[in-house]
């Protein structure tokens, strides 16, 4: 009969989540994993099977979490797409300015994982390309919601501003990490809700 787990997974998920996120996939060692979710080599093959499954694992919660936080904002119908936009880039740059250390943020797992295994890891490769469609379906469907609303005033195709936003996005948490401020981020998405409303 199989021994029950004596750990938390959700918190075990959590610790390795931030691991993977502040080394990157490569430079993590199994060790690492085992001094920050408190594991044993034993209980954390047990459970995730390899060092890639647990990633998996990992990235898919990351996705789900950031993608869902974001759909949430981006629904609400309480107030204007130009409004909802002008809160997401605010939850973007506040979450980076929150996270940075030593004047660098940890950027944003998906493009850290997008820029170091996309290439060579298929399946990463599958997981992060059917969030990107999702992101981009919502921001799509939020940019013909502005144009009947008149809050979203460019005359651009509104697939081609979520690919726009989704960029800038991406290029406030590369900033960040690479030490830009907050006074820096806040530039980036103050262009681009001008690129949009203006």
């Amino acid at each position: 009969m199989a021994r029950p787990r004596t750990f938390d997974e959700d918190r075990a998920l959590d610790a390795a989540m931030h691991t993977f996120w502040e080394k990157g996939y490569e430079a993590t060692s199994t060790q690492d994993l085992c001094d920050a979710t408190g594991l044993g080599r034993s209980s954390i093959y047990n459970t995730f099977k390899s060092k890639h499954d647990l990633f998996e694992r990992v990235l898919a919660r990351y996705i789900d979490s950031t993608t869902s936080a974001q759909l949430a904002v981006l629904e609400d119908a309480r107030h204007s797409v130009a409004e909802r936009l002008r809160t997401l880039f605010a939850v973007i740059v506040d979450g980076e300015a929150e996270r940075q250390r030593d004047g660098r943020g940890p950027g944003c797992l998906t493009v850290n994982t997008m820029v170091e295994l996309v290439a060579r890891d298929p399946r990463a490769a599958d997981m992060l390309e059917r969030d990107t469609a999702r992101r981009l379906a919502m921001l799509r469907a939020a940019f013909e919601e502005g144009r009947r609303d008149g809050s979203i005033t460019s005359p651009r195709d509104a697939g081609a501003l979520a690919r726009f936003v989704n960029a800038a996005i991406a290029g406030i948490r590369v900033s960040s990490q690479g030490g830009a401020d907050r006074a820096a981020l806040e530039s980036i998405a103050e262009i681009a809700l001008d690129a949009l409303t203006g």
